[in-house]
């Protein structure tokens, strides 16, 4: 999600596709890019720049998530809009993984299209869709101004694509992801000792599981 360095901090610190960390210049992390080379790097070439072995399995997982959604849901448009959902989840884990970023370029159009088709669906629950959607993400946004170290805007817009997709699940979505993000930074302090605290990883992809499993096992 975003370009996190080594020291910013423990989980999370995700931004988005034109945030640009203080001091990441200052620690070395990435030069600074024109205009022209940082819509580039932060467009669909970061999808063409995975490597191959990523691809694959982005692909895999994707096919794989969306035959799951068809025998969840059946042959409508809650698989279609669950199949969306979660091969868009799957690539922008596997961006966020290999580059800290989350690309507004997937992450905002797959928003906007999973709200519009929840809402065409099932237009009784428009509300809830977005009422979700914004509260998924104002839940991130002050915690991302008050420590970007440890949420960025690109999780905050990930989060409003859980609201959409969710629903009023999105609350368990996220649980499951803050949880299972706790349990493997105490994981790694148990390995690697307290000298890990200041160690960064992504958040997104704890979001992203969360948002799949929730839907492929919750209530709906």
């Amino acid at each position: 999600m975003d370009d996190r360095v080594e020291g910013d901090g423990e989980v999370g610190g995700a931004r988005d596709a034109h945030e640009r960390r203080p001091g990441a210049r200052r620690r070395g992390a990435r030069k600074e890019l024109t205009g022209r080379e940082q819509r580039a790097e932060t467009g669909w070439a970061l999808v063409r720049d995975l490597p191959r072995r990523r691809k694959v399995t982005v692909a895999a997982t994707a096919v794989a998530l969306t035959v799951a959604c068809f025998i969840r849901f059946g042959l409508g448009g809650r698989a279609v809009v669950g199949s969306i959902f979660a091969a868009t989840l799957v690539l922008l884990t596997a961006i966020d993984v290999e580059r800290r970023l989350i690309p507004n370029v997937i992450v905002l159009p797959a928003t906007a299209l999973v709200l519009g088709l929840q809402i065409a669906l099932f237009p009784d629950q428009t509300l809830e869709w977005l009422l979700a959607s914004l509260g998924a993400g104002l839940f991130f946004l002050i915690p991302a101004l008050v420590f970007p170290a440890g949420l960025g805007m690109g999780d905050v817009k990930l989060a409003a694509l859980l609201g959409a997709a969710l629903g009023k699940d999105v609350v368990a979505a996220i649980f499951v992801g803050v949880l299972s993000a706790a349990v493997i930074s105490l994981a790694i302090l148990a390995r690697e000792g307290l000298g890990a605290r200041k160690k960064a990883i992504p958040y997104g992809p704890f979001l992203a599981f969360g948002g799949v499993v929730v839907l492929l096992l919750g209530g709906r």
